[in-house]
């Protein structure tokens, strides 16, 4: 099947979906924005991209739906499993211990880019095992996914996708059904599940951590250092955001300090 899209259709797909999430396409992921509109096209009836480029100025939800569409979704329970070993062994500790003494005892955490939920339970179910009363924890997912985060809401993982669990976990946190594994209300609630592009602030502030991983990689250095400074302005004072770990704040003029711990690298606003 020929290219759908003119060097000039896809001058102007390009510079619409970096103008409304900050997402970058090169060149090089050319062949997925042209495979993924031809999805949208047949969709929603189109005979030519150009009518289809019309629809989404016109359209917010269109839009949406795009947005959607063209961003790659790929996780799993437990990826990268010393960025856990660091959050169980220094992250949580320190913040347990800058919380002593002081009226609130609740964990804020924020899963950005969190795909089809695997991040934030399991960030959900490693507090629920370690954190001791009086302290609590909540957790805010967000993605650009409406369809991702649907299924994260949904809380159901096929057998395939529960591989990475710890049996013990597995067994207390997860009821077997039909087909694979269905996460237990006492896990869900406590996770929200919203939509946001992180071309906005979120509003949310206080926040003990964020974890924000493989998803910078899809923006150009400018809206990069917008989204980490949008972090920062999230963050409480002594708190940790973490990155994935082919990705760098090396070189951006940021505020956040790099951190080494036994167990893997993150970022901490140390003020």
């Amino acid at each position: 099947m020929a290219d759908l899209l003119t060097d000039s259709d896809f001058d102007l797909f390009r510079k619409v979906i970096y103008d409304e999430s900050g997402i970058t396409f090169s060149s090089s992921n050319r062949s997925i924005l042209d495979s993924r509109l031809k999805e949208r096209l047949r969709e929603t009836q189109l005979p030519h991209v150009q009518d289809y480029y019309k629809l989404i100025m016109s359209d917010k939800e269109e839009m949406k739906t795009m947005l959607d569409a063209v961003t790659t979704n790929l996780t799993r329970f437990f990826r990268n499993q010393p960025h856990f070993d660091a959050f169980i062994n220094y992250v949580v500790p320190h913040i347990i211990q800058y919380k002593q003494g002081k009226p609130d005892t609740k964990v804020r955490v924020w899963s950005a880019g969190c795909s089809t939920g695997e991040e934030p339970y399991t960030i959900a179910m490693i507090l629920k095992d370690i954190l001791k009363p009086p302290y609590s924890f909540e957790i805010v997912a967000s993605d650009l996914s409406l369809k991702s985060l649907m299924v994260g809401q949904q809380g159901f993982y096929s057998d395939a996708r529960i591989v990475g669990i710890p049996d013990a976990y597995l067994a207390r946190f997860f009821t077997k059904v039909e087909g694979g594994y269905q996460v237990k209300d006492e896990i869900k609630n406590t996770i929200r599940f919203d939509y946001h592009n992180l071309k906005h602030d979120a509003g949310l502030r206080n926040l003990d951590v964020i974890f924000c991983r493989n998803v910078l990689i899809y923006f150009d250095e400018a809206a990069q250092k917008a989204v980490v400074n949008k972090f920062y302005d999230s963050l409480a004072p002594k708190s940790f955001l973490y990155i994935g770990h082919s990705e760098s704040l090396f070189g951006m003029n940021t505020k956040f300090e790099f951190l080494k711990t036994d167990w893997a690298t993150l970022y901490q606003k140390n003020e």
